[in-house]
């Protein structure tokens, strides 16, 4: 448990008081939150503690600095007793108890068994054995020579030989499989989507200027929904009255809250820190963002590794070579427990069990470090890549634009150029567009809507009619080459820009070139680094697509560690480029994050978008990134390579000593049982070997101290 500042405001009242809020980075139980909320309230010099269960803070109003201190060493005496307060912890129990209640068996054969009399253990035998002879028929009957008919034969061999502890044994040693197998997959899935619940049971609608309570069910598109302080937002909408500060952890991975007001969206499963917003319901029920998120979760495991269905098909040849080198044992021993040994030792049992369970606690894993991995076949793909493909915009930077300076052409004026250009980009979501905009407004220019028709040219302008004149603003291939504007008026302008990394943005006006803005997007501060790292990590080939010029792409290029790089790029150049690559034999890995990047994700062997990203790329992407950081490629990549290898390390595990027990059963140094007892724990050894982590726990941000 680990607890940081969200944000703090100082002088409130006098100098040294303030209030600053505090979260946890796990959910708190309401008692928890109570009690902390308690000892804090107690503290000297602390006047008010508000609890928010829901985000699991606290705001804290302090009178001193003396206080705030002893505020923070309660918070981090707190965090250091291990508080495992919150609705993970309590899943964990549950999961724990569960896993409790799978262990009786054994529990039971090891200290009650060898209590019972004779008669009863044959009983209790026979029984257990019932449900997986019928299993094993029920496959014969379909036609199927499968692991469950493997297992049916066996059991069926040692009743017949009349050693009921055998029977005992296999029966245990098969439930416990299933109870590992199940509790894992139920306790994977629990943790991909806890983060997820919407428990929310009724809302408050404003109807004809009253707020009227009603279940969440009742809810259509259209209505307008009112959230307060501390509530969570259980629809996707638009707001239309109020502002607040909205945790979009569960969607972004963002533990900051972001000021939401009047025409902004927000999503359901999204919680209200502070304000009160109305918002018109645009997605309610299935169709909001968060149900299609626990949705891709559900299906998410039909979507298998290659590795894993080529390991269920080996699986499934294996039975057949077990019961043939049975029958032949017979043949030519025409002993009975010898042809048994073999049947008690297969391979199909550790392949079948073991290689899902790897892959899917590798995706559970994935989810606590920031990553979504959209299905089994994508982990073996990130292992595969060989080629990294990079957006130069919104992931090798921060998609936070600002214009850096203005230069009309000979004979234009430079505030009209800036004010004319945010007249004209002022409707459009892009974010160079509305850097554009921002800075016309810092220099209070006046940029009220004066133009007729205004026409958007995805990816790269905007064409419009201002005062009668044709006005077009873009990029250079749209004013040169689509528009053949002259643009050497600029030409030292532009030299001297592109030197510098930036990226331009011109102007046209009836055919002459009128002016450009330099647009400097700030880089990810570890994209050197991440570059670097995967490059240690086996990538071979890193490139770098971008709309801008060649000047401006090779400074940006050299400043990440990229030699290749493709400048002036299209939308559509991008999933050709992609294409081009994949039919040269590249496995690629493709990073993007606008509506433009969609089709060279789809077009790469693995897409990955970043949680900033737009809704498409992050529909389209194989992989989510739901943390704002590059450093979640690099995990990715390890997490894939390292599931592939521990696969492979099972693998050849289960066949060495499934190989030496048959060994042992055919020269008979191995009983039947003892080969059914070592061939079970070889099965569970693989399958608890699988589940281990791969990566480090990660490490969220303390208090200071």
């Amino acid at each position: 448990m680990r607890f940081f500042i969200v944000h703090e405001l100082r002088g409130v009242t006098t100098p040294d008081s303030g209030r600053m809020r505090v979260r946890a980075d796990n959910r708190l139980t309401r008692a928890s939150l109570e009690t902390l909320a308690g000892a804090l309230s107690a503290l000297d010099g602390v006047g008010e503690v508000r609890a928010n269960a829901l985000v699991g803070s606290f705001l804290i109003f302090y009178k001193t600095d003396a206080s705030r201190a002893t505020v923070l060493t309660l918070l981090l005496g707190a965090a250091d007793a291990g508080c495992k307060f919150g609705a993970a912890q309590a899943q964990e129990q549950d999961d724990d108890a569960a896993a409790s209640q799978g262990l009786m068996p054994l529990m039971r054969y090891v200290f009650v068994r060898p209590l019972l009399p004779f008669a009863l253990r044959v009983f209790t035998s026979i029984a257990g054995a019932v449900p997986f002879l019928l299993k094993g028929l029920g496959a014969l009957l379909r036609g199927s020579l499968s692991v469950d008919v493997l297992d049916a034969a066996a059991i069926g061999a040692s009743l017949i030989m009349r050693d009921f502890r055998t029977v005992s044994m296999l029966t245990l040693l098969l439930g416990m499989g299933e109870t590992l197998e199940q509790w894992t997959r139920r306790r994977s899935m629990a943790t991909l989507t806890e983060s997820l619940a919407l428990n929310v049971e009724n809302v408050w609608l404003l109807v004809d200027g009253t707020e009227v309570s009603v279940p969440l069910g009742q809810v259509r598109e259209g209505d307008l929904v009112v959230v307060h302080a501390g509530g969570s937002i259980p629809v996707d909408g638009e707001v239309t009255e109020g502002c607040g500060l909205v945790n979009q952890s569960s969607m972004t991975g963002e533990p900051l809250g972001v000021h939401r007001s009047e025409g902004a969206s927000v999503y359901a499963g999204t919680a209200l820190e502070e304000g009160r917003l109305v918002i018109r319901a645009r997605h309610v029920g299935d169709g909001t963002r968060l149900r299609q998120v626990v949705k891709f979760i559900e299906e998410s495991e039909s979507l298998k590794a290659g590795v894993q269905g080529k390991f269920e098909r080996l699986a499934d040849m294996a039975v057949p070579f077990t019961f043939g080198l049975a029958a032949l044992v017979w043949l030519v021993t025409r002993d009975f427990r010898r042809a048994s040994s073999v049947l008690l030792v297969d391979y199909s049992c550790a392949l079948k069990l073991a290689t899902p369970l790897a892959v899917l606690a590798a995706m559970r894993e994935g989810a606590r470090h920031g990553m979504a991995i959209k299905g089994g076949r994508y982990l073996e793909a990130l292992s595969e890549a060989d080629t990294l493909v990079f957006d130069k915009t919104g992931t090798l930077t921060q998609a936070s634009p600002k214009v850096v300076e203005v230069v009309p052409a000979p004979g234009f004026d430079r505030d009209e150029v800036l004010r004319v250009m945010a007249c004209l980009e002022e409707h459009f979501p892009h974010p160079v567009a509305r850097a554009v905009v921002r800075r016309a407004e810092e220099e209070n220019l006046q940029h009220a809507e004066e133009h007729a028709q205004v026409e958007y040219v995805v990816a790269h302008g905007v064409a419009s009619m201002l005062h009668g004149k044709k006005m077009r603003v873009g990029s250079r291939h749209y004013i040169e080459h689509d528009e053949g504007v002259d643009l050497s008026p600029l030409e030292d302008a532009m030299r001297r820009q592109t030197d510098l990394g930036r990226s331009l943005l011109f102007m046209s006006e009836e055919g002459r070139a009128a002016g450009l803005v330099a647009i400097e997007d700030p880089q990810r501060p570890e994209a050197a680094e991440v570059v670097n790292a995967l490059r240690g990590l086996g990538i071979r080939r890193v490139l770098m697509l971008t709309g801008d010029d060649e000047r401006t792409a090779r400074t940006v290029a050299a400043q990440v560690g990229i030699a290749e790089f493709r400048a002036q790029v299209l939308p559509t150049d991008k999933a050709r480029i992609v294409q081009e690559l994949a039919a040269e034999g590249c496995k690629v890995l493709m990073v993007g994050d606008g509506i433009n990047d969609a089709p060279a994700l789809s077009a790469a062997h693995v897409g990955v978008a970043m949680s900033d990203g737009t809704d498409l790329a992050r529909e389209v992407a194989n992989v989510l990134l739901t943390q704002p950081s590059l450093n979640g490629l690099v995990s990715a990549r390890l997490l894939g390579t390292r599931t592939l290898q521990r696969i492979h390390s099972n693998f050849v595990a289960t066949m060495a000593l499934n190989s030496l027990f048959l060994l042992g059963g055919l020269f008979m140094v191995l009983r039947p049982g003892g080969s059914a007892l070592l061939h079970n724990l070889t099965t569970m050894g693989v399958s608890l070997n699988a589940m281990r982590p791969h990566l480090p726990p990660a490490l969220p941000e303390e208090i200071p101290s």
